[in-house]
């Protein structure tokens, strides 16, 4: 809806299509029905990306300041809960008929309970099928959100569309968990919405440490501490096994990750062992590492932060947790959202691989990236 009348006050003939008979429902649960609408405190900090870059232009072009002054117009009463979060006093519903008359007055049209069938581009641009008939279009915006609250309609549609159009590339850094049917945890399951059938994964075991590094030092002091000990000391550096996880994934993608992550440790926290020594009996023999030559360690660096496997299946978009990640930033230009593959294509909102802290934060990142198709299309 920022979009839309953003553009729409620009004079753009524009069409809101949604498979939900209600406007605005993830907007109506939040903030326990009051709406945490912003922060007052935003900033690109409070935001996780692949790119943690990739956010600032939008959201220095749309700040909370510009949101509230929209709420203050519209005279909703709101207050600071704590630290910086904005919530009417009255309902969230507010804020829906808020954004619901801004798109009317600029002209928008709205088409809820519409299923989409398909997607496909033209010579001039886009022809949307739906159950209710084609519609053509000059530009296209996904805002279809991500996976998270599914009781509400949530669904994986825009992935499907970032697919569909060639924007695969996805790279996730998180915890990885090791299961009785195979792997799970947040950076699976964010793997999982980009799966097919066959693709392989990459896997670094390691992605905060110099294996090469850490195990020439090992060397060169002639350690005889054996591989699968010096591997359990390097995964109580990395934490909880903050594994990267992602298609395509080449050493550059790995180190430009490494470098942008920025993220804070604790040393108190380890893994089991058995992990490590498990690692070693399926992607290379343990032994002491003063007996290793160039070549093994070449192997061992290979095996460990470049582990390539091909998932046998997953459980589908029932068994999904998690939205966080999702089409890739460097898919996207950072200015106007556009795929760079395909121009005339738009992805904002939760569908980008750009989230926000608990606190109003991703509700800033909707109206800043909105804001900033809106202006363009």
């Amino acid at each position: 809806m920022m979009c839309a009348l953003q553009a729409g006050q620009r004079h753009r003939r524009i069409l809101i299509l949604d498979h939900s008979e209600k406007i605005g429902r993830k907007i109506l649960i939040s903030g326990g029905g009051r709406c945490n609408f912003t922060n007052i405190g935003a900033t690109p900090a409070n935001f996780h990306s692949a790119n943690p870059h990739f956010a600032k232009s939008a959201l220095a072009r749309f700040t909370p300041q510009d949101f509230i002054s929209m709420v203050r117009k519209h005279r909703i009463p709101y207050h600071e809960k704590k630290l910086g979060q904005l919530f009417c006093d009255r309902s969230a519903q507010e804020i829906v008929d808020m954004l619901v008359k801004e798109c009317k007055q600029a002209g928008v049209k709205f088409m809820m309970g519409t299923k989409i069938k398909g997607v496909a581009k033209t010579a001039n641009g886009f022809d949307v099928h739906t159950e209710r008939g084609t519609y053509s279009s000059d530009s296209l915006v996904i805002a279809t959100g991500g996976l998270s609250i599914p009781p509400v309609g949530a669904t994986g549609f825009g992935y499907e569309i970032a697919r569909q159009f060639g924007c695969r590339k996805a790279v996730f850094r998180e915890n990885t968990l090791f299961t009785h049917t195979g792997l799970s945890g947040p950076a699976i399951l964010q793997a999982s919405l980009y799966w097919h059938s066959n693709d392989p994964l990459t896997i670094d075991v390691c992605p905060q440490t110099d294996l090469r590094t850490f195990l020439e030092k090992q060397r060169h002091n002639k350690s005889t501490k054996e591989l699968k000990n010096v591997l359990s000391d390097i995964l109580r550096i990395e934490e909880t096994f903050p594994a990267l996880v992602g298609f395509n994934l080449n050493k550059s993608d790995a180190a430009k990750l490494k470098d942008m992550s920025g993220v804070a440790f604790d040393s108190s926290v380890s893994l089991p062992k058995r992990l490590a020594e498990k690692l070693c009996e399926v992607l290379i023999s343990s032994k002491p590492i003063n007996q290793y030559n160039d070549k093994e360690v070449d192997d061992i660096c290979a095996a460990l932060q470049a582990w390539k496997l091909v998932p046998a299946s997953n459980f589908g978009y029932a068994k999904a947790e998690v939205t966080r990640g999702g089409v890739s930033t460097d898919e996207l230009s950072s200015k106007d959202m556009m795929a760079k593959k395909v121009p005339g294509l738009f992805f904002i909102g939760e569908v980008v691989d750009v989230t926000g802290q608990l606190g109003g934060y991703n509700f800033q990142w909707a109206w800043a990236s909105g804001h900033a198709v809106g202006m363009v299309i």
